[in-house]
Order: structure tokens, then sequence, then C-alpha cells
């Protein structure tokens, strides 16, 4: 079983819960269960993305070089207004 079918599979589980906590009338509690399986599917499909557009070396290493300028823009910013 993969990661991105485990959250499906949560997500529909946690949707269930929330239909049962609104039909005993739990507001609060259907709300919490059902922001939760919404954020289980956000998360299954974060998991299918990533495998299908893995990163590769060349795209890891411009991601580290761009940090690399922020943070030295940011400190040669701190060093003129000194």
């Amino acid at each position: 079983m993969t990661v991105e079918r485990a959250f499906i599979i949560l997500a529909g589980l946690l949707i269930i819960t929330a239909a049962v906590f609104l039909w005993r009338e739990n507001i609060s509690a259907a709300f919490v269960m059902g922001t939760l399986g919404a954020v289980a599917w956000f998360l299954s499909y974060r998991f299918h993305l990533r495998t299908s557009f893995p990163v590769t070396d060349d795209e890891s290493e411009s991601i580290d070089d761009d940090d690399d300028e922020l943070h030295n823009e940011v400190e040669n910013d701190h060093s003129a207004a000194s």
C-alpha cells in the first residue's frame, strides 16, 4: 500500500466519521473531522504530484543556489543598514 492510498483511505474514514457526528448533532466534532479528512485528501494529492514530477539533481542544486542568493542578499541589506 502506498502512502497516497493510505491518505485516501484515512480521508474517507474521517469524512464518514464527520457524517456520523453531524447526524448526532455534534457540529464542532463534525467540523474537525471534516477538516482533517480534507487535509488527508490534500496530502494524498501532494504525494501523487510528488511522484508524478520527481526533482532531478540539477533542480535541487538550483533551489539550493537560490536560497544562498537570498541569504547573501539579506546579509548585504543588514550590513548596508548599519
